[in-house]
């Protein structure tokens, strides 16, 4: 197949609409549905990711893009019974890897990862789509899937879920193009390999990065590789657990990615743990009680009339003072950034966040401030010297 034709563009009044190659045939099959433009931005983004992670990790990874930047990513580490709790995962015990990278990919940020597309390193298990089956989902790609894995996935929405299948060992050519107001541009891909020898220029006075914060540092550096600029990624554990994207402000992009962190951890106090909600209650009206809960407009979801048709019993408001406290346990958060940041403001805030240990590209003029701060805090701070601008 040397092109496939698409229902629309990025909006339903810009027809026609393809994907094609100059030379050779498309490395994708479609198995199931029909993806359409910006499924298939998501999808080839995604899989770049994915495939990224898998070589610098060795384990399986899973990624969940929205509009062309990723709400998560992950590698298959195994989850944890809070995890898993506020993953909305069962049996996590006997979760595939893949499976566990999909789920950590997934749950990190649910509200922005709701109806997403997928991106699986790895063959789609059964493991992996039975999780995939109960979420809110336009499509998936990955290098294969198992025969009971596909017919799972093939029932999603009403037989019309988005499965792609792509060829693992496709290599694009070295110069890529794009279009834009009818002028071709024309660069050379980004292919900078993302390992340990990129976190080595410690400039910090501390200069111990371990081997678990530098998987977490690869992982955030090789997100924001795929995510839309200004972005910074905050990680722990093997996972994204906080994404800014497309910010003009490299402080917006860290306020925004670490109140996602701060939500992500928020969810694993025991205010939320022992959230008590009604009967039948749907995931994402889950999601968005416990977005609202922990957030400043908390009396939308507790107010009297509004809390009944959540919560078998109205919680307490979980006040600013205990939220702190608990946001104070998180520790050995790692950030990367896809640009230097070019105040101390920014690892202020990362400060607030249990960030210790941060990549950036470094060469702003503000560089001995900027280090100042990680010093107050005992941070250690690599200078990559390589800047990930991605659009």
């Amino acid at each position: 197949m040397k092109e496939l034709e698409l229902k629309y563009g990025c909006n339903p009044n810009q027809k026609p609409s393809k994907i094609y190659m100059n030379e050779g045939e498309l490395p994708i099959k479609v198995l199931c549905g029909k993806p359409g433009y910006i499924n298939f931005l998501d999808a080839f983004n995604g899989w770049q990711l994915v495939r990224e992670l898998k070589r610098a990790t060795g384990l399986p990874a899973a990624t969940s893009f929205k509009h062309v930047s990723p709400a998560g990513a992950a590698v298959g580490l195994p989850l944890d019974e809070t995890l898993a709790k506020i993953y909305w995962v069962e049996d996590y015990e006997t979760l595939s890897p893949l499976a566990c990278a999909y789920a950590r990919a997934r749950g990190a940020d649910r509200m922005s990862s709701f109806g997403d597309f997928i991106s699986l390193s790895d063959v789609c298990d059964v493991a992996t789509a039975k999780l995939i089956q109960h979420e809110v989902s336009d499509g998936i790609i990955a290098p294969g899937y198992e025969p009971e894995a596909l017919e799972i996935l093939k029932k999603k929405k009403k037989g019309n879920y988005a499965i792609i299948e792509i060829d693992p060992d496709y290599g694009p050519a070295p110069i890529e193009h794009k279009e834009v107001f009818g002028i071709t541009f024309e660069q050379g891909r980004n292919e900078l390999v993302i390992d340990d020898e990129l976190f080595a220029n410690v400039v910090t006075e501390n200069q111990e990065i371990p081997k678990e914060a530098k998987i977490d540092l690869a992982i955030a550096m090789i997100t924001l590789k795929y995510t839309q600029s200004n972005s910074v990624c905050y990680a722990k554990g093997g996972q994204a657990i906080g994404i800014g994207a497309g910010q003009q402000s490299r402080i917006h992009c860290t306020r925004l990615a670490g109140q996602k962190a701060d939500n992500w951890w928020l969810r694993q106090s025991p205010q939320v743990l022992g959230l008590q909600f009604v009967d039948g209650i749907g995931r994402a009206d889950r999601d968005n009680a416990i977005d609202l809960y922990i957030g400043d407009e908390y009396m939308d979801v507790l107010a009297d009339g509004a809390w009944q048709k959540v919560f078998k019993v109205k919680p307490e408001v979980f006040t600013k003072e205990e939220k702190r406290a608990w946001l104070d346990k998180m520790t050995d958060v790692a950030l990367g950034s896809d640009a230097f940041f070019p105040f101390g403001d920014n690892i202020e805030r990362a400060h607030k966040s249990g960030v210790k240990y941060i990549a950036q590209p470094g060469g702003s003029v503000r560089d001995d401030n900027v280090i100042a701060v990680c010093n107050k805090y005992g941070m250690a701070m690599a200078f990559t010297g390589i800047r990930l601008f991605h659009h």
